[in-house]
């Protein structure tokens, strides 16, 4: 039998971190200085394009759906990418180049110059996301991060959003939290409704 007391260890530890960035003016701060960029980046023509591996790799679509479909309310599609989804790119690329090239090669190819490449990455020292944030940067794309408080990236990226925690699952739930606030931002901003 499952132990309740589990249980409620997890989501009392899943409240105790959500409410600890949500009183943390940096953090949000940071949240809304993302929103702002990409809706710059769409508002001026280009595209977002996410990565990650695991359960960042379904936060990456999760993003991309977010944008391309819709959250809050009907509006035009926004242009996003989950470079995660594209099984024959991934394992051509991971056969010809190895694992870690599958997202740089993606970048160079896909990207372009006013595009912004969202880097999500709970440890922050995934090979394949450090070598795409690499290439963003090298082709003038805004490299924004999502990680955690043990993140080697911050120095690739122009923007980061760091989960202060070390445990991935408790690091994915605000992530996505803060997507959804960052979806619910831009979407407000560059469809605004009456």
């Amino acid at each position: 039998m499952t132990d309740p007391d589990a249980v409620a260890r997890h989501f009392s530890g899943s409240r105790a971190l959500l409410e600890r960035v949500a009183n943390d003016r940096d953090f949000l701060a940071a949240v809304g200085h993302i929103a702002e960029r990409l809706a710059l980046t769409l508002r001026d023509g280009g595209k977002i394009l996410i990565a990650g591996n695991g359960g960042s790799a379904a936060d990456a679509q999760h993003v991309a759906a977010e944008f391309l479909s819709r959250f809050g309310f009907d509006r035009n599609p926004l242009p996003a990418i989950a470079l995660t989804t594209d099984t024959s790119v991934l394992t051509a690329i991971g056969n010809d180049y190895g694992f870690e090239q599958v997202f740089e090669r993606q970048v160079r190819g896909l990207g372009r110059k006013g595009d912004a490449f969202i880097a999500i990455s709970t440890s922050g020292k995934s090979p394949n996301v450090i070598a795409a944030l690499k290439a963003a940067r090298e082709i003038g794309v805004t490299t924004i991060g999502f990680s955690g408080s043990g993140a080697g990236m911050h120095a690739l990226c122009d923007l980061m959003l760091a989960v202060p925690s070390t445990e991935t699952a408790l690091i994915q739930q605000i992530h996505i939290t803060a997507f959804h606030a960052i979806c619910g931002i831009v979407e407000r901003d560059l469809f605004p409704k009456g």
